[in-house]
């Protein structure tokens, strides 16, 4: 949009090619949005309230995402779940439009241009790991959170930030798994399988889904979605309801002529999966009672979660007190930022993209009207 003003426009990469990350978000076919209402959309940001994140979707929502793929020649289309994804399920060929469209409008691409500082401005001073400088009258860094470092979001860009007299939280990582010390017996049976139709609480949150059990803990999407209450936790932990369409008296009625080898039958009487079954049968409940109180609320002790560099995403960033309702650095007018950069976190589900696109959108608006206002000025 700044092209097609008659702005100079450079875009900066650290690699060799530009959207490296766009494209391992595109590997389970590219999530790109959410068709749920905006009303209850908006309430999947941390960071902000509700109503701050209802603004942001406003200025770029999942209908326009939509539309604006579609414009690319990438038609869409909505899943049962209500996510968004690519027909073609493959990121490369809207990437390429993209960048050929943005291309045409005049923008310069520069790559193998990593960011190591910033001499705040304007006009700005850029200097590059590469020994090149720049000078630009307004800046918007789009550099990502820490996940996924080797396609260049190593969250390095902290340093500078601070530097600049910028207040950050500490970067952390999101929609991850959780590490918890398994026994050899319970890894024997379960590694790698699946616990179904569960829900699963940490704290006052509470997520249904699925989750799989791996040789270092859990992972899935109920502990993507209450990442934030289990970091908030001095000693992080969850309980999971492994039959939460019955209760307790249903489940004793269930075993009622059982005797013994009470999991063993509530395996069977139950359906209980493989992974549930191993998670209760280390329990060494003495009866039908005590089994199904334990069922309905395994707890799960984490040691933590797992390496940033593992994550879908990142929690922290620039606190929101730093920015302007434009996403302008308020200590350093022409200066903005977008997308993983700054303090929020989202679960997985089209939520992620959808408000990198809409920040982003924000920001590079505010940009142009920051350069209009200094040109008329």
């Amino acid at each position: 949009m700044c092209a097609e003003l008659g702005l100079h426009v450079v875009l900066y990469d650290a690699k060799r090619s530009v959207g490296r990350k766009f494209l391992v978000a595109g590997k389970g076919g590219l999530n790109l949005t959410n068709a749920e209402p905006k009303e209850t959309f908006s309430e999947k940001y941390s960071g902000k309230s509700p109503a701050f994140w209802h603004g942001i979707l406003d200025e770029f929502s999942a209908q326009e995402l939509r539309r604006w793929a579609a414009d690319l020649g990438c038609e869409t289309f909505e899943a049962k779940s209500g996510r968004v994804y690519l027909k073609d399920l493959k990121a490369a060929p809207l990437l390429r439009r993209w960048v050929l469209k943005l291309k045409e409008a005049g923008v310069e691409f520069r790559m193998q241009h990593r960011l190591l500082d910033i001499i705040p401005g304007p006009p700005f001073r850029l200097l590059f790991e590469n020994g090149t400088q720049a000078n630009s009258d307004a800046v918007v860094l789009a550099l990502g959170g820490a996940s996924w470092p080797d396609t260049g979001s190593d969250g390095l860009w902290g340093v500078f930030l601070k530097k600049l007299g910028l207040k950050i939280s500490p970067l952390a990582p999101a929609n991850c798994g959780w590490e918890h010390d398994w026994a050899p017996e319970v890894l024997t049976a379960a590694e790698g399988k699946p616990l179904k139709n569960i829900r699963v609480i940490a704290g006052n949150k509470s997520s249904a889904g699925e989750l799989l059990l791996t040789h270092y803990g859990l992972e899935g999407g109920p502990l993507y979605a209450l990442g934030h209450s289990l970091r908030a936790m001095e000693h992080p932990s969850i309980s999971i309801d492994l039959k939460p369409a019955h209760s307790i008296e249903q489940l004793v009625a269930k075993m009622e002529s059982a005797r013994k080898n009470f999991a063993d039958e509530a395996r069977l009487r139950w359906k209980l999966s493989d992974a549930a079954h191993a998670l209760l049968a280390g329990r060494n409940c003495p009866d039908a009672v005590s089994l199904a109180h334990e069922a309905k609320n395994v707890v799960i002790p984490f040691k933590g979660p797992r390496p940033i560099a593992e994550a879908i995403s990142t929690a922290g960033g620039l606190c929101w007190e730093e920015l302007t309702d434009d996403l302008m650095v308020k200590k350093h007018p022409g200066l903005f930022l977008a997308g993983e950069m700054i303090d929020w976190e989202a679960p997985t589900g089209g939520y992620l993209l959808q408000v990198c696109f809409s920040t982003g959108t924000i920001a590079a608006h505010s940009a142009c009207k920051y350069l209009k206002e200094r040109r008329e000025g």
